[in-house]
């Protein structure tokens, strides 16, 4: 697809959204089933395959790579939920059915009889063009304690879509508002992230995976930067073509200038060396899953946290650099490097790919503090 991709990626910014040919095909390759449970016809695949599948995708667009990942990570995460949610979902039968989100903590709660009354307008719904469900953020509010945050899951008949999505990065994600008015959730169409992180969820008896074992906090994350690390490889393979052949203005050929072969090679290995950590990361959980052990080791998890945080930073850094070994010649519309530079920038701005405050916080781990990240 990564061909087609570049084809269409013009395409993509200019109508703000992923083409729907695009995601047609992406369902009809099963990409989106790789988290997806077995029961609904997914595939129940380990997280790196769904990992794979995002870089991949990024080495042609990254937008598309970007709904990818947080759209098909919520196949994953229904599974977390109480079963009858997934049953709303895909119960009738078609199991094509998307889930869109946006987890700022903006629900207006009010608990009633059986569940919440809801509100709110959310912000960055990306691929929701695509999706027929929502995931949205809100926080319970109980005298004498934190607030309680939860993932709440409505249908498309209960949220309006707002288009507000024009951006300089990322502009094919459609990133849209949400408005909810007075609706009603029932209890078991939300997911504390409490048991996310304890592994209390409610689905924990029916889907019994080792996958839905892990941390909401470990995998969800890498959904939101690993379009980074793929959309590095794009960068480079694109500087690559240009600066094997180009002569500068002055006679200068760029692949004998020393800033173009070192922003090869430092690019060549930052993907080497991120793709090969995210890998190692799952491997050691999935690992401990499958032989019994629990997953309690805050230092390790807050260590991962803080690799996946670190992502888009540098891959940021590490396309700006090629960027500018390209001279004049980058600066043109129809020269495709600049866009993943574009994309780059946009996904730092993702809460999430924030490297300082989990930096921090896993610091602050190895200093003998308390975490105070409960998004792990």
């Amino acid at each position: 697809m990564i061909p087609r991709l570049k084809e269409r990626a013009a395409q993509c910014e200019a109508e703000r959204k992923v083409p729907d040919i695009t995601v047609a095909e992406m369902q009809e390759a099963g990409f989106f089933r790789v988290l997806q449970p077995k029961k609904y016809g997914g595939y129940e695949m380990d997280p790196q395959v769904f990992y794979d599948v995002q870089m991949a995708l990024a080495e042609g667009c990254m937008s598309t790579a970007w709904i990818y990942g947080v759209i098909g990570v919520h196949n994953w995460q229904i599974a977390l939920f109480d079963p009858r949610a997934s049953e709303d979902v895909w119960g009738a039968g078609d199991t094509d059915v998307r889930i869109a989100s946006t987890y700022m903590p903006k629900g207006q709660v009010t608990p009633v009889e059986g569940g919440f009354k809801f509100s709110g307008r959310w912000g960055f719904s990306s691929g929701i063009d695509h999706c027929q469900w929502v995931f949205l953020g809100g926080l319970i509010f109980n005298e004498g304690q934190p607030p309680e945050y939860r993932t709440f899951l409505l249908p498309r008949s209960d949220f309006e879509v707002i288009d507000t999505w024009h951006v300089m990065g990322l502009k094919g994600t459609g990133s849209k508002d949400i408005v909810v008015k007075d609706v009603f959730v029932p209890e078991y169409r939300t997911h504390k992230a409490s048991d996310g992180f304890m592994g209390t969820n409610p689905g924990r008896e029916t889907f019994t995976s080792d996958l839905y074992k892990l941390p909401f906090g470990q995998i969800f994350v890498r959904a939101v930067s690993t379009a980074a690390i793929g959309g590095l490889q794009g960068a480079l393979d694109t500087f690559l073509d240009f600066a094997q052949v180009r002569v500068g203005d002055m006679g200068n050929k760029t692949s004998e200038q020393a800033p173009a072969q070192l922003a090869a090679s430092d690019a060549a290995l930052a993907v080497d060396e991120m793709k090969l950590v995210l890998q190692r990361n799952f491997d050691v959980l999935m690992n401990k899953i499958r032989a019994h052990q629990p997953l309690d080791d805050i230092r390790q998890r807050s260590h991962f946290r803080y690799q996946a945080a670190q992502v888009v930073e540098r891959c940021a850094r590490h396309t700006y650099q090629l960027f500018s070994a390209c001279g004049g010649r980058g600066i043109f519309l129809d020269f495709p490097l600049h866009r993943y530079l574009s994309d780059m920038m946009a996904a730092r701005g993702h809460y999430a790919n924030n490297p300082e405050q989990f930096g921090r916080n896993y610091g602050s781990v190895l200093l003998g503090k308390e975490n105070t990240d409960y998004f792990l």
